[in-house]
């Protein structure tokens, strides 16, 4: 398992910078901040647990797969209903009444601009684009 997470922080590594930003800018909004905010927030722990079952995927596919454009598959499989969820809950997220609620509107949008980028990785690496 750790081969894996190293070989996957190498391919971070070995991408463009903006990808480098980006990924690090999401460890610190999908798993730091969710472990800060988890003792008060479901959104948390289902963001901890979706992000833990989607780095798994990922680290299985590193393993198999080496890096690349399927990777996104963690996130798409697991993101999406976490994405659909926190849609659903927008009415609880207090975003101007706590610090809370900004980073549950900060995650959404991260998860959401991921998942974008996401879908299409995954549909070029299926179609060998």
């Amino acid at each position: 398992m750790i081969e894996a997470f190293l070989a996957l922080r190498a391919g971070v590594e070995a991408s463009p910078l903006w990808v480098q930003i980006w990924v690090n800018f999401m460890g610190v909004v999908v798993f730091w901040l969710p472990l800060v905010f988890a003792y008060k927030r479901v959104e948390a722990r289902w963001t901890l647990l979706a992000t833990l079952c989607a780095v798994i995927v990922m680290l299985v596919l590193v393993t198999n797969l080496g890096y690349g454009r399927h990777l996104g598959l963690g996130h798409v499989l697991f993101w999406t209903p976490l994405a659909v969820y926190l849609w659903k809950r927008k009415s609880s997220w207090n975003v101007g009444g706590s610090w809370s609620g900004k980073w549950i509107l900060v995650l959404f949008v991260t998860i959401t601009a991921s998942l974008v980028i996401d879908y299409i990785d995954v549909a070029r690496y299926l179609l060998n684009v």
